[in-house]
């Protein structure tokens, strides 16, 4: 039984006593609404010992639960084995909601307790209202990570932040800072707040390493026509960045003076706040200065200017290159039975994509599942994990690079020429789904969920289904995953529009036996313009081979081999000519006509 957590529960429920708090929410974020928060915000990890991207953690005195999506049920399920924690699966019809649950189970007059710099307006304007009708309290302002239940919680970070050059921007800080207030000024705002970390380094060219995988920095950002702050660690600044940022008339300030800060504006500065992820105490301490809607710089981020899409097919074809040399080592060593285990895969990785130029980092923690490990949808292996990589299952890789000049997310799924039939088949609906997505044609205005039935429907047709989205945006080094526009189930209301680069990754898992996700990343462009309006369609921008031994002719049409056809002939004639030896043999082999 794994006892680890339960004295940061006792803690806890102590601490929710001597505040009159009957239960607390605690959410994997940080005041930025990060997907993945720094260590020193990981305060669900801590007291859970659950270490995926998305779940929340609810405490009462005598219970404890944790909502998390189909991505992580299974990790979910061991990782919490023995702790007391129930495991809540987040998004199936049977599954109450948190603000049901608490509704259900708390009685009349008790209080739930928050950190409201952890809740977005619109998070917390949803579970009050939910708690209201039961006549449940909320406390916006409890703090969970005190020191009694946290003693050795790490510090802020404390990474300096560099510059992103303006060759690989394409728009200097200033530009953007005007485009973000006329974005403000539209919505009858003069004042804009930024919390979103990636917002931040988008709209300064600012780049750092606060957080791993993402490029940020973290800090708070106030812009207005004479008023422009940064608020970071001071420490974290050099002369080359503060002059860049003076450059842009931005001042910087103390991390912890926003509250202060915001608190002593005059009554007449009209604030936009993002209902979805500026925190509730922002929305508090403005008051009446606050004015929430959308934010005022996610559409301007998404939507790739030209430097950066030119710079992004630049870092996909160096990352095809790296892709195409660590499958051919894989797949060579797998084949004449050398030891090789799924933690290898990451190193094999790295090492080639380290090799080409202006490479940064991973993207994201390495996906290598080899047989039941590939159907658990975030799996990252550990020593306890590790298995050995053979011919007798499927490997599924899902990985990535932030590049400076842009950012890539690649799955592959990889069978080393002995794949079942049931196998077999199961790729090529996921397939079907995947090119039936690459090649739709849609009208302007069209969102992401009216694409999403497109990917799953060769899956739904034998009742067979994934529960993840299809589709996420992609940052230019910036964030792998980006909004606001997805391709998913549920309406995010973000159309798709030119510039925007999204992934493509239909999936199929069966638990205990394999997993398999196809995933490339598409740019949304103009297809055509009719007397019905303008049309926009997806370019293709990964370059890599799918694994043709795993592709069954016999249930696709002669559009969709063409299409695979068409595909592996341009990654071979834009990356054969970048690799020689074994490798293009290799290429010249994974990429003939199916």
């Amino acid at each position: 039984m794994d006892t680890s957590v339960a004295p940061h529960l006792a803690a806890l429920r102590q601490r929710m006593a001597a505040f009159g708090i009957a239960a607390t929410v605690i959410p994997h974020t940080d005041p930025h609404h990060s997907e993945y928060p720094a260590d020193h915000w990981q305060l669900r990890r801590h007291l859970s010992g659950f270490t995926g991207s998305a779940g929340t953690l609810v405490v009462t005195a005598d219970s404890a639960l944790l909502w998390t999506d189909s991505r992580y049920f299974l990790q979910a399920d061991r990782q919490l084995a023995g702790t007391g924690i129930t495991m809540m699966k987040d998004g199936l019809l049977t599954t109450p909601s948190i603000e049901q649950w608490l509704c259900e189970h708390l009685p009349e007059g008790s209080t739930v307790g928050i950190d409201g710099m952890l809740f977005s307006i619109t998070e917390t304007r949803t579970m009050r209202a939910a708690l209201d009708k039961a006549g449940i309290k909320l406390n916006t302002a409890f703090e969970p990570a005190d020191e009694s239940v946290w003693p050795a919680r790490p510090a802020l970070p404390e990474c300096h932040i560099y510059i992103h050059n303006l060759e690989y921007a394409g728009q200097s800080a200033a530009d953007k800072i005007a485009a973000v207030l006329a974005n403000a000024a539209e919505a009858g705002a003069n004042a804009v707040f930024i919390s979103a970390l990636d917002e931040i380094a988008w709209t300064l060219n600012i780049r750092s390493n606060d957080v791993e995988y993402n490029p940020v920095a973290t800090g708070h950002l106030y812009l207005s026509a004479d008023t422009k702050v940064l608020f970071t660690d001071p420490r974290k600044l050099t002369d080359e960045v503060r002059a860049h940022l003076k450059e842009a008339a931005v001042e910087c300030r103390d991390y912890t003076d926003i509250l202060t800060f915001l608190g002593s504006l005059p009554q007449n500065v009209k604030v936009l706040l993002s209902a979805g992820q500026s925190a509730t105490n922002v929305e508090a301490t403005l008051g009446d200065r606050a004015i929430v809607g959308s934010s005022a710089a996610a559409m301007l981020k998404a939507v790739k200017n030209e430097a950066q899409i030119r710079g992004t097919r630049a870092a996909m074809l160096r990352d095809g290159v790296a892709m195409v040399k660590a499958l051919c080592e894989i797949d060579t060593l797998v084949r004449k039975g050398e030891t090789l285990t799924e933690m290898d895969i990451p190193a094999i990785l790295t090492r080639h994509r380290s090799q080409g130029e202006l490479y940064v980092e991973e993207s994201f923690e390495t996906i290598s599942g080899f047989g039941p490990h590939g159907a658990i949808v975030h799996y990252a292996a550990r020593p306890d994990t590790n298995e050995p990589i053979n011919a007798s299952n499927l490997l599924l890789i899902d990985s990535g690079a932030s590049y400076l000049d842009g950012t890539t997310d690649i799955t592959r799924t990889i069978s080393f020429g002995q794949a079942t039939a049931e196998q077999r088949h199961d790729f090529t609906l996921v397939m079907k789904g995947h090119i039936a997505l690459a090649r739709a044609v849609f009208p302007e205005g069209t969102r992401g969920h009216q694409l999403d039935a497109i990917a799953r429907m060769p899956l739904w047709k034998e009742g067979k289904l994934y529960l993840h989205g299809t589709g996420h945006g992609v940052g230019h080094f910036l964030c792998v995953h980006e909004g606001p526009q997805s391709i998913r189930l549920n309406d995010t209301g973000a159309p798709l529009l030119p510039g925007m680069i999204t992934s493509n990754e239909p999936g199929l898992y069966l638990d205990g036996r394999y997993g398999i996700r196809c995933e490339n990343l598409v740019l949304t462009v103009p297809a055509m313009t009719t007397e019905f309006g303008r049309f926009f369609k997806f370019e293709t921008l990964t370059l890599c081979p799918f694994d043709r031994a795993l592709f069954d002719v016999s249930i696709m049409t002669p559009d969709e081999v063409n299409w695979v056809n068409d595909y592996h002939a341009r990654v071979y004639n834009d990356i054969s000519p970048l690799v020689e030896g074994a490798t293009l043999d290799w290429l010249r082999e994974a990429t003939k006509p199916l």
